[in-house]
């Protein structure tokens, strides 16, 4: 038996998965399987709880600790299942000493008396005022580096429970982050991508209030060496002049953003509470054309909310084209239970399911005509382990040779099937 770590959800969990089995594996813990759960929908954690199960079917006596968002907002539901030793919170995860008081246990497998309450270490997410653990992670499977600068969120859009996950918004000092930066890339990372929960409010919480923009200009300024800086999903609206410039200006700053746009009709968006409306996406994305070329979007997208009839819901399909997107994530609306929308007049699951899916295919659709785009045109692309990299704009490729990880090569690709391009 051995550690393992499964991860479900956004790119933070992975940061912070990282990070938490290397304090499991500096407390000595060889031998427990962790879960580190995704709340965003319900079937993330239907999915948390069956990976429970099978963890705990394949080695019985392993024991297995769960914790992330899921556990954070629901950890009496957790700790109900008899597979369940501990339920950790999201604070309490990325503490060492944690880790080192369960190696330190002698009940973690549990005896007839360990009731439910007995596993539960979760405390109020929203105490956490500050972002000051050290929190990179550069792995094996990759070649980038990730960097959270920012955690939490400010915002209650009314589908999302992540607020309650993560608590307010905190950011890291930016010192700090330009440190962590340098470190992963003195240790070889070529790319470095910059995660949040929220990442586009970084700094609001800090002294001095620096914007996302300044961090990313210090970044490249502190390291000419760093080959590539990525951001993760950002919020078009708070999008400030630094970033703009940055955008525009430096070309170490990969051409690709992920937007949280979840839907392209006023009222829905409006009833989800966001921030935009359907023409500020549009021309977000055709400015940030004018500023960069050969940029590209990708999206978050929800089908069936809440009181969305055909005609709403046909103006976040057009959102696709009227943006230009090339990546889009489909999230079928799930209610969150305690969210303002779960008390909204639901939809019928099969209509959910059915929008879900022509979303799903318009997505295809533009994905297709953005690798046919790039077909014949030469390309910068990131090497990665089983023959694969990814280009600038994040265009996957497949290679169909052996490359060695790691490698900034040039490409000129002719075939492409569904996901990718193919090189040579």
């Amino acid at each position: 038996m051995a550690l393992e770590v499964v991860t479900f959800g956004c790119r933070l969990n992975i940061v912070e998965s990282e990070a938490i089995r290397e304090r499991a594996q500096a407390a000595g813990l060889d031998d427990l399987a962790i879960v580190n759960s995704c709340a965003v929908t319900s079937e993330a954690t239907r999915q948390a709880r069956q990976a429970i199960r099978r963890l705990k079917r394949e080695q019985p006596g392993r024991p297995v600790v769960v914790t992330g968002c899921a556990a954070q907002i629901e950890p009496a539901r957790f700790a109900a299942m008899p597979e369940t030793a501990r339920v950790l919170g999201n604070a309490e995860k990325m503490k060492p000493g944690t880790w080192a008081a369960l190696a330190r246990s002698n009940s973690l497998l549990g005896d007839a008396e360990t009731t439910a309450d007995d596993k539960i270490a979760v405390s109020d997410i929203m105490a956490q005022t500050t972002l000051s653990d050290a929190r990179t992670g550069r792995f094996a499977a990759h070649t980038r580096g990730f960097v959270q600068v920012q955690n939490g969120c400010d915002h209650r859009c009314t589908f999302c429970v992540i607020p309650f996950g993560r608590g307010n918004s905190r950011s890291l000092a930016l010192s700090e982050a330009v440190a962590q930066c340098r470190r992963l890339s003195e240790a070889g990372a070529r790319e470095i991508v910059l995660t949040g929960v929220d990442l586009t409010s970084y700094g609001r919480d800090l002294r001095d209030a620096p914007t996302l923009g300044r961090l990313v200009q210090a970044i490249l300024r502190a390291l000419p060496e760093l080959p590539r800086l990525r951001l993760s999903s950002i919020d078009a609206v708070e999008v400030d002049d630094k970033l703009r410039e940055a955008i525009a200006t430096e070309p170490r700053l990969m051409p690709h953003l992920h937007l949280s746009l979840q839907a392209g009709d006023d009222l829905i968006l409006k009833r989800m509470k966001r921030r935009h409306g359907r023409e500020d996406a549009i021309r977000f994305c055709a400015e940030m054309r004018g500023l960069r070329p050969d940029i590209v979007f990708g999206a978050d997208l929800i089908a069936g909310f809440p009181t969305e009839d055909e005609a709403m819901f046909s103006r976040s399909l057009s959102l696709v084209e009227e943006c230009g997107l090339s990546f889009v994530h489909v999230f079928p609306y799930s209610p969150r239970p305690g969210t303002p929308a779960a008390r909204m007049p639901q939809l019928p699951g099969g209509i959910v399911s059915e929008r879900a899916g022509r979303l799903r295919e318009a997505a295809r659709d533009a994905h297709r005509r953005h690798l046919d785009a790039r077909l014949g045109r030469p390309l910068s692309v990131l090497t990665e382990r089983g023959n694969t990299g990814r280009a600038e704009d994040f265009t996957l490729v497949r290679f169909q040779r052996d490359v060695e990880p790691g490698e900034i090569v040039a490409v000129l690709t002719q075939e492409a099937d569904e996901k990718a391009l193919l090189a040579a």
